[in-house]
């Protein structure tokens, strides 16, 4: 691995000498700064001159990523290498959204002719379904279709079509996800089966909670369908022995290939729900948005890079200053399930300890990632943000229009926004907050108690994102921005974002536990779980 120590020691000398120092006056110093702390492109803009950095700390950071090595690794990772090494596959998410004519290489195989056909497939059984060419075994138009998922095979549909519901006139797409029961059970009532697809989304067909699910869903078919039950039922798997198995015709069932993480399979056959909601017109400008964000990755230069200079932000954030946590706050009602989109992509991808090497990473590595839609969260957490004990980077997001909003709502929203980073960045001092206190006549006494309290200390980072209006194009551009953040920031770490051994354990061990919550021996578990199982066994 490389030595990176020296581009290291350069950024956390850039740091020692900022925390000195604080916004107002960076801003007072520097009356360009905007223009110099913001780059676009592709009709997004990214503003981080509310970050807590300068030319210098912006010039050592980018160091840091060319020392690192990310060029290279980038070129790697698009040219069908395998970059993830400890499950030995490539890492071609890039190739999903690619062009038809495009060509991408794994040990001298091109697999961008597999990506079009089954692509295309995908698109003709969406269209079918939204048309009524593929119909209901009475020959009704389908009217809903339901999703069952877990992680990568659900939260990017889930997110992406309420995202678009604007642009998405297909029959009605609801998801289930949880091994609750009450999910699959308050996402049924009221639906017909008679009228309901079913899309089972599990690439081995074993995943044990999204496989309960599609039981339990096949069972609501089969006591109005009968044996006809599985033309209702869909699939995206490559495992067609299992799908074959449960009932589901081979023309129905659509695959992908392991170079796909599930975390970034939506632009894959994944996809499919979102396809049936907005079409394939739609679900193409979607995938073009991430092609276009791909080749701003590829060929921009390092320092007007918009994924690697939101990564570098990110890394200035977490290793310079400190900042265990980020705050995902989109300003768009639509993007509520995208804080909880991008938990899954960094959390899953970049919260790890170890190197690519196997020994212990020497830096911090992800943050904790939260949000809500503003401006709830302004009445939520916000209190924490401004004067908590804890400093939390914020990244807003925000749509320069939004077509659909009630007149005068936009423009609220924006001001609340461009207020509430303002706010974070330049706070309030007791000076300020006593001379207006005094203007209102309030007693000295009750200045001295009051001012504390209303003080703000500011000096609380945040980054803006601005895109035109929240399009199938412009989220497939958003989402293949946070991609290669997540990527660049992997590759300064120096670990592999593309495994995710943190989830097995606990997958192994609830396959030992589950039959023993009825029945059986319990004395090879630890105390705890035992006595709540047994406590389980009796409870009323």
């Amino acid at each position: 691995m490389t030595d990176t120590t020296a581009a290291w020691t350069a950024v956390h000398a850039a740091a020692d000498r900022l925390r000195e120092t604080n916004l107002r006056a960076l801003f007072a110093k520097d009356s360009d700064r905007f223009a110099r702390m913001s780059a676009t492109s592709g009709g997004l803009l990214i503003d981080f001159s509310k970050e807590k950095i300068d030319a210098g700390a912006m010039d050592a950071l980018i160091a840091l990523a060319e020392t690192a090595g990310v060029a290279d690794r980038r070129a790697a990772m698009v040219s069908g290498e395998a970059i993830n090494t400890t499950e030995g596959r490539a890492v071609l998410h890039t190739a999903l959204r690619a062009p038809a004519g495009s060509s991408v290489l794994i040990d001298g195989q091109d697999v961008m002719p597999d990506v079009i056909v089954e692509r295309d497939r995908m698109l003709a059984f969406a269209e079918d379904v939204r048309t009524g060419r593929y119909a209901t075994v009475s020959g009704q138009q389908f009217t809903d279709v339901i999703n069952i998922g877990i992680g990568g095979s659900d939260l990017g549909p889930a997110m992406a079509v309420p995202a678009l519901a604007p642009h998405c006139d297909g029959p009605a797409v609801h998801f289930v996800s949880n091994i609750d029961g009450a999910h699959m059970t308050d996402t049924l009532k009221g639906l017909d089966p008679a009228t309901t697809l079913i899309v089972v989304a599990s690439k081995t067909f074993t995943t044990m909670e999204t496989m309960t699910n599609a039981r339990s869903a096949r069972a609501w078919l089969e006591t109005a369908l009968g044996e006809r039950a599985g033309a209702h039922v869909a699939a995206v798997s490559t495992n067609l022995a299992a799908t074959k198995a449960f009932g589901i015709d081979d023309t129905r069932v659509f695959g992908f290939w392991d170079w796909v993480g599930g975390r970034y399979s939506m632009w894959s056959v994944i996809g499919l729900p979102l396809a049936i909601a907005l079409g394939a017109e739609g679900f193409r400008a979607f995938l073009d948005g991430g092609a276009d964000m791909d080749r701003h990755f590829v060929e921009t230069p390092l320092a007007e890079n918009l994924p690697v200079l939101l990564a570098l932000v990110g890394i200035w954030r977490r290793n310079a200053m400190g900042c265990p946590s980020v705050a995902v706050l989109p300003y768009d009602q639509r993007l509520a399930r995208f804080p909880a989109y991008l938990q899954q992509l960094d959390m899953e991808s970049n919260g790890k300890r170890v190197a690519l090497d196997g020994t212990p990473v020497a830096t911090a590595t992800g943050p904790a990632i939260f949000g809500e839609p503003g401006t709830n969260s302004q009445h939520s957490f916000f209190q924490l943000l401004h004067q908590g004990t804890d400093v939390i980077p914020a990244d807003f997001l925000l749509a320069v229009r939004n077509p659909t909003s009630q007149p005068g709502h936009h423009a609220l929203l924006t001001a609340s926004v461009l207020a509430q980073a303002a706010a974070l960045a330049f706070g309030k001092t007791e000076d300020e907050v006593r001379a207006d206190l005094a203007a209102e006549g309030i007693a000295a006494d009750e200045v001295d108690r009051l001012a504390p309290h209303k003080t703000f200390p500011g000096d609380r980072p945040s980054t803006l994102i601005l895109y035109p209006e929240l399009t199938p194009y412009v989220l497939g551009q958003l989402i293949a921005l946070w991609e290669h953040k997540i990527f660049v920031q992997g590759t300064i770490w120096g670990i592999n974002s593309f495994d995710q051994w943190g989830v097995e354990l606990g997958k192994v061990l609830t396959k030992e536990i589950a039959p023993l919550l009825d029945d059986g021996d319990l004395e090879r578990l630890d105390s705890s779980t035992r006595g709540l199982i047994l406590h389980l066994r009796t409870a009323e």
